[in-house]
């Protein structure tokens, strides 16, 4: 289950006067990315990519952590009954579903950790979760970012940036490209 459209674009809003900053509108970038990827591909629901794009990040709501995003986010949702974006704001940060892949700092308890550790384990990814693990790369708060370039100023403000997470990004591009059958430069109009 999830929000429709404009409930997820007023929980955005309300999130944002929580903690004001650029990742509401990064949300907003992602969602748009995801939709316009969606809407190219036969098999899935552009306003669904749409909400699960802007609903990613919600659990900055509760504050500026690190992987305490993904907790906070997955635990809110799930609060709310909206399983789907509960699923994303788990996944989102791990094209490896892998804790130790996180980039960031782990700031949530042992047993916050092991919730989330099992909860990926047991998950089973699907072309949602990849698609917003790509939207995330390519989402900017002011705009549509290249990847790589993302990914780089990533590795700046964290120190690294794993090589297999790095990978993996280039190959979700290049899967939803040839799943859309058009460069996902074009599909998002980045200019």
């Amino acid at each position: 289950m999830r929000p429709t459209r404009e409930e997820a674009e007023k929980i955005l809003a309300e999130a944002e006067c929580c903690n004001p900053g650029p990742w509401g509108d990064h949300s907003r970038v992602a969602a748009a990315c995801a939709e316009k990827i969606a809407a190219a591909c036969e098999d899935m629901d552009a306003d669904k990519a749409y909400v699960l794009g802007l609903l990613h990040d919600i659990g900055r709501k509760f504050g500026g952590r690190h992987l305490g995003h993904v907790y906070d986010g997955w635990q809110y949702m799930l609060g709310l009954s909206y399983d789907e974006p509960a699923k994303i704001c788990l996944t989102h940060s791990f094209n490896l579903p892998d804790l130790d892949s996180y980039i960031g700092r782990h700031d949530i308890t042992q047993e916050e950790e092991k919730q989330v550790a099992d909860a990926l384990a047991n998950l089973e990814f699907d072309d949602y979760d990849r698609l917003i693990q790509l939207c995330d790369s390519l989402a900017g708060a002011e705009g549509v970012l290249d990847i790589e370039e993302r990914m780089g100023d990533v590795k700046k403000r964290y120190g690294s940036y794993p090589q297999a997470r790095w990978d993996k990004n280039l190959e979700l591009k290049a899967y939803f490209e040839q799943k859309a059958g058009k460069d996902i430069y074009e599909l998002v109009n980045r200019t």
